[in-house]
């Protein structure tokens, strides 16, 4: 199995993850604790979950940590869907993120499908 920083869905995880925490920087005060804490806790995940799992055994659990991966982007999207709404954030940073929540979200399902395929094909002992 490749190391989990040649995966293109970590690659693309990692950059949103990086951005997302740059942006957060910039909520009004009275949302670091709240908004933008959750918004970095959400985006910490989703690479995380993919290196954690691609180091585990087996494909179920490596597809748990996936889809575990999968619930933070969702809410990485919806943080940020907020953030443009309550004008935290110039309409090119959310260009920015939006595009990278996208790419990640597909090399993600990418991966998650790669590895239920392979699961199938393995035969039981």
């Amino acid at each position: 199995m490749a190391h989990y920083k040649t995966l293109k869905a970590w690659q693309h995880a990692q950059r949103l993850a990086i951005e997302c925490v740059k942006i957060a920087r910039s909520f009004p005060e009275y949302e670091q604790n709240a908004l933008a804490d959750q918004l970095r806790r959400a985006c910490y995940s989703v690479p995380l979950n993919i290196a954690e799992g691609n180091t585990r055994q087996g494909s179920r659990e490596y597809r748990r940590f996936l889809d575990t991966a999968r619930g933070s982007l969702a809410e990485v999207e919806t943080i940020i869907e907020m953030a443009r709404e309550l004008e935290y954030m110039r309409p090119a940073e959310f260009g920015r993120l939006e595009a990278l929540v996208t790419e990640t979200g597909k090399t993600l399902y990418g991966l998650l499908r790669k590895i239920s395929s392979a699961a199938v094909r393995t035969p039981l002992p």
